[in-house]
């Protein structure tokens, strides 16, 4: 079979799959919705130091978007994003016209890392990664699979998704990406407009003070109730959250941190772009 670098069907998908596995090559798998950038090419990177092969697929998936959200407007451009992933090396495309049938009735309940945080304001959201990455999964049925670390809270939720229902997938976190002035790289930046992109990158340069602030020792309701009023004050019209969680759990954590892992993660809105971000606090005993 003459190998095809990209494949809208899920027969070509694993025709292709089932042809490397014949001879022992391992799959990796980098999910994305496309607008690609450098962070997704990081992530191919780490895939292509785990398998032998690497497979991305391009969906932009409805079921995690609510109504009034982005979905129609979400930026696509398939040929542009084919051309930059054969340039990083990656062995096949994956983008399928549809991934849900009209008699589709299949729902994922999920909980654990899950809940709070995102689901507070987007109930529906996590349900919506499940299920895609669920039929992902098992359409592509890689060795090891590459999510990035800025969406925290979907890595952990992923990781639990995929032991509690024994899928045999080894699922990988990769470093955020940053671009010169320390925003976390994202598809969605491309919204952002002159004067919204410099208020843009205060929000990393707060959450690392406020994580700082709460290494030395201050009170993590002082520190993140102060960092809220600074992402407002730089220009944000809302704060969806800026929490403290444990590090493997994501369970809120109140009061003062000691010696415990821990992650400082954000949601906020500017000039209408929803922007998430999340850093480790690295807190000895005090």
């Amino acid at each position: 079979m003459p190998d095809k670098f990209a494949v809208t069907s899920e027969n070509e998908l694993r025709k292709q799959i089932w042809s490397w596995r014949g001879f022992g090559e391992t799959i990796g798998f980098v999910p994305t919705m496309g607008a690609l950038h450098a962070g997704h090419v990081s992530l191919i990177t780490k895939a292509k130091k785990h398998a032998d092969k690497v497979v991305a697929s391009i969906y932009v998936n409805e079921t995690q978007f609510a109504q009034g959200e982005d979905l129609a407007t979400y930026p696509r451009d398939h040929e542009r994003d084919c051309e930059m992933l054969r340039g990083t090396g990656c062995d096949l495309v994956y983008i399928p016209e549809k991934m849900y049938g009209d008699d589709h009735r299949t729902t994922i309940t999920v909980g654990g890392p899950a809940l709070g945080l995102e689901t507070d304001d987007r109930p529906h959201f996590f349900a919506g990664v499940a299920l895609i990455v669920t039929k992902l999964l098992n359409q592509v049925q890689p060795d090891f699979a590459v999510f990035g670390e800025k969406d925290y809270q979907q890595l952990l939720t992923i990781r639990r998704l995929t032991a509690d229902l024994d899928m045999p997938v080894r699922i990988i976190g990769a470093p955020i990406l940053r671009e010169a002035d320390g925003l976390a790289m994202s598809s969605r930046n491309r919204y952002l407009d002159e004067a919204a992109r410099q208020i843009a990158g205060r929000l990393n340069v707060i959450m690392y003070d406020c994580a700082q602030k709460i290494t030395d020792g201050e009170n993590i309701d002082t520190a993140t109730k102060r960092a809220k009023a600074q992402i407002l004050a730089a220009g944000f019209e809302r704060v969806d959250y800026v929490a403290v969680a444990d590090t493997n759990s994501l369970a809120l954590l109140k009061g003062k941190l000691v010696g415990q892992p821990a992650r400082l993660l954000v949601a906020a809105h500017c000039k209408t772009v929803r922007l998430i971000d999340n850093c480790p606090i690295n807190c000895a005993d005090n």
